[in-house]
């Protein structure tokens, strides 16, 4: 498979040595000193791009690689609020756009996990929760893009939860993330329900980025096949066979 690089800091280079291991041709690397190798034959020959970057770059990247007839597949956030616009042009332009906050395997299946907990938890008024995300010093954004699907999440199998805030203190159906941003931590990510007699924590902790770059490049394998607006519930629908997880994972 040929793939392009839109990004080539920790996560581009990780993503190529992963892609190389595997098999694939590395066909275009494009950061932010030579964006115009986005109208290159060697970037328009690539079956799929991977795109990790910045909040402020990522929709324009996505515009110029759909306009080379190029698939995408992202893993930057930030500016999800342009979702909709995404799903439009692939529905009128014939793009093909993979996106998740996350690529980890792992963390897909904490995703799972945290549903059936919130659901659960409807039950059992005394506990409520909260959330910390912790990052490296170089994520900009936050909470993490991770932290805001995993409160989508609670929100929608939660019936006492109905939004997200940073803000202290949170009000009775708000759910508080805090965020830190320490050294090189590759991504932690605990959600705990508490009472006042317990409390209940479920955690992901990342060991290094090989997790989120195998993931993208396992997601790339699975796009260059597809097409439309793509999502990582599809992918691990296909990977995960035990009914009642694909539920979970509805």
């Amino acid at each position: 498979m040929k793939i392009a690089l839109i990004g080539y800091g920790k996560m581009g280079h990780a993503i190529e040595r992963i892609a190389l291991e595997r098999g694939h041709r590395i066909v275009a690397i494009i950061d932010e000193h030579n964006k115009e190798d986005f109208d290159t034959e060697a970037f328009r020959s690539a079956d799929v791009a991977i795109e990790f970057t910045t909040p402020k770059s990522a929709f324009d990247n996505y515009l110029k690689a759909f306009a080379q007839g190029v698939k995408v597949v992202s893993g930057s956030t930030g500016w999800t609020s342009r979702m909709d616009e995404i799903r439009e042009i692939c529905e009128k332009q014939d793009a093909t756009f993979f996106w998740t906050s996350n690529f980890s395997i792992g963390v897909n299946i904490f995703f799972a996990l945290n549903k059936y907990l919130a659901a659960m938890m409807s039950g059992f008024p005394n506990y409520r929760p909260e959330m910390t995300e912790i990052h490296h010093i170089h994520k900009l954004d936050h909470p993490s893009g991770t932290a805001v699907s995993l409160a989508g999440g609670i929100i929608a199998e939660n019936s006492r939860i109905d939004s997200w805030t940073e803000e202290e203190p949170a009000a009775e159906t708000a759910m508080l993330i805090r965020h830190e941003r320490i050294g090189e931590v590759p991504g932690t990510h605990s959600i705990s329900w508490d009472s006042p007699v317990d409390k209940i924590t479920i955690t992901h902790e990342a060991k290094s980025r090989e997790g989120f770059a195998l993931g993208a490049v396992t997601a790339a394998e699975w796009v260059a096949g597809q097409k439309g607006f793509l999502t990582m519930d599809m992918l691990m629908h296909r990977i995960i066979s035990d009914s009642r997880l694909l539920d979970i994972l509805k």
